[in-house]
């Protein structure tokens, strides 16, 4: 158990002598989104399934100067539609959200709907540097015909999506890794950041890694005693951390988490896997993505 967060996370950086954390995994939404989303862990959905409480149920200014308290030098505001007509407005608010907080990532989203390629478009013209693609609570498949030209736009500008694609906590009617699959065979420059490592497919997907050099997974949730209760990371795998190195990024779910922030990074300081593991997790990796200087 951590005492201190912020004593921790100092401690960290400066031994492995980072400038800072990236984190591309963080949840900045609208207020009454935010809000929903809340009562839907406080309800236990059956997304789910078992008790969640918000360790950072702040206001939007608190929870960002927490994370700048971290040491968190980068972030991102995930949002992410579950039906049609929702989209289009989110990118408005996480562009207004973006002007006014320069160290987060400019984020954007999308949902398989006629609109969605004119609104991801105007996304990219606005500065969008990543999107999110939630296909558990979205309830599509990435294949649907309505978002081919959407994959195709952020191809061609390289733009990665973060997609949560893995069939943790709970199975959708279109998570997996088969899907992701079919996808990058027709988009095999698509850049994609596949959230929470897969979980619980580890395996699978660090399979498509190895096929795709566009597939990146970022660490979110992983490894903490959380996830481990219920989608413990093989230990056969942890070769294939090395390997793929260079194409895994910090991830944490702010403010989403049921457990302390610095817990999530000494879940990875556990690993064993290395100082310089940790500072390309950590900081290098995303800096690069990202053309963080």
């Amino acid at each position: 158990m951590i005492d201190d967060d912020n004593a921790y996370l100092a401690d960290f950086r400066a031994r492995l002598d980072l400038p800072g954390i990236i984190d591309v995994h963080t949840h900045f939404m609208p207020e009454r989104v935010l809000s929903k989303v809340w009562s839907y862990f406080d309800s236990v959905g059956p997304l789910t399934g078992r008790s969640w409480p918000i360790a950072y149920r702040e206001d939007e200014q608190v929870r960002l100067k927490t994370l700048r308290d971290f040491g968190v030098r980068a972030f991102t505001s995930l949002v992410y539609p579950h039906k049609p007509e929702m989209a289009a407005w989110l990118n408005d608010w996480t562009a207004e959200f973006a002007a006014r907080t320069p160290d987060c990532l400019h984020t954007a989203t999308f949902y398989p709907e006629p609109g969605a390629a004119g609104y991801v478009a105007t996304a990219l013209d606005r500065g969008a540097r990543v999107f999110k693609v939630h296909i558990q609570v979205g309830d599509f498949p990435p294949g649907d015909p309505l978002l081919t030209p959407v994959w195709g736009l952020l191809e061609d500008a390289g733009v990665p999506a973060l997609i949560h694609c893995g069939s943790g906590p709970a199975p959708g009617r279109f998570t997996g890794p088969e899907p992701i699959a079919e996808l990058l065979q027709r988009f095999p420059r698509l850049r994609l950041i596949v959230a929470h490592m897969g979980t619980p497919e580890y395996s699978e997907f660090l399979d498509l890694a190895q096929r795709h050099a566009g597939v990146y997974l970022d660490t979110t949730m992983v490894w903490t005693d959380f996830s481990e209760a219920d989608s413990p990371f093989p230990v056969t795998e942890h070769g294939r951390l090395r390997e793929f190195g260079e194409r895994i990024l910090f991830g944490s779910d702010f403010p989403n988490i049921p457990y302390s922030y610095g817990h999530a990074i000494h879940a990875l300081e556990r690993l064993d896997l290395g100082t310089d593991w940790l500072g390309q997790v950590c900081y290098r990796n995303a800096a690069e993505l990202f053309a963080i200087s």
